[in-house]
């Protein structure tokens, strides 16, 4: 589904855990079809997916906001995959929630340190389809570049999209800033092995954003 409001033309591509809880919360602030205040999404941020659902891109459906403003938020590939353990998996437990994890012949663990989850990142994604939501590469949410928006912002850049939203809405926006977990999760932190692992995984991301992150190592 492509998060749009009718009233004003816009249409964003919400990428998992590059701060598309914040950005919805702000769309569904101004937009005239929902009935919310920012008390209500406060108490309970996740009801925004509820209103804009997150969906892969698909192209014949993006151009059918040709004339729209388009736009995208993306993060860096490391920081959202180390985020999708620290959010998802440690402060979540997530994987608790895995029927598939439940059985009682599981072999992953539900609470894996960092090196055990990302060096089994496959099974993880297969065993719980939160985990490979919020995992998959950016260009099944955003498309392959060229990148089809009239702009794109980095997550450092929330300050300038709040502005440029409230230019083109006429109100003031609010972007507030969701999901942010107190476990910080450092690349520094992982074995090398698993170092190994994350980047041959980030590959694909990096060469499609690398117009807004060069690659850490």
């Amino acid at each position: 589904m492509v998060v749009h409001i009718d009233a004003y033309k816009i249409a964003y591509m919400p990428l998992p855990k590059a701060a598309c809880t914040s950005v919805k919360a702000g769309l569904a602030l101004v937009d005239p079809a929902i009935d919310t205040s920012l008390a209500v999404i406060a108490a309970n941020p996740d009801i925004v997916h509820r209103y804009y659902q997150t969906r892969r891109f698909r192209p014949h459906r993006w151009q059918a906001y040709d004339g729209w403003w388009r736009f995208a938020v993306v993060r860096d590939p490391l920081k959202r995959l180390l985020s999708a353990y620290t959010d998802r998996v440690v402060k979540r437990r997530d994987l608790h929630k895995s029927p598939k994890l439940k059985r009682q012949d599981a072999t992953l663990p539900r609470d894996p340190d960092p090196d055990f989850f990302f060096r089994h990142l496959p099974e993880y994604r297969r065993a719980a389809s939160v985990i490979k939501h919020h995992v998959l590469p950016a260009h099944l949410f955003i498309g392959l570049k060229p990148h089809q928006y009239d702009r794109v912002y980095k997550i450092e850049d929330m300050g300038e999209l709040a502005r440029d939203l409230a230019e083109r809405i006429g109100l003031d926006v609010t972007l507030p800033r969701f999901n942010e977990s107190s476990d910080k999760l450092h690349y520094a932190d992982l074995q090398p092995e698993t170092q190994s692992c994350i980047r041959e995984f980030l590959n694909q991301d990096y060469e499609q954003l690398d117009a807004y992150y060069p690659r850490p190592w």
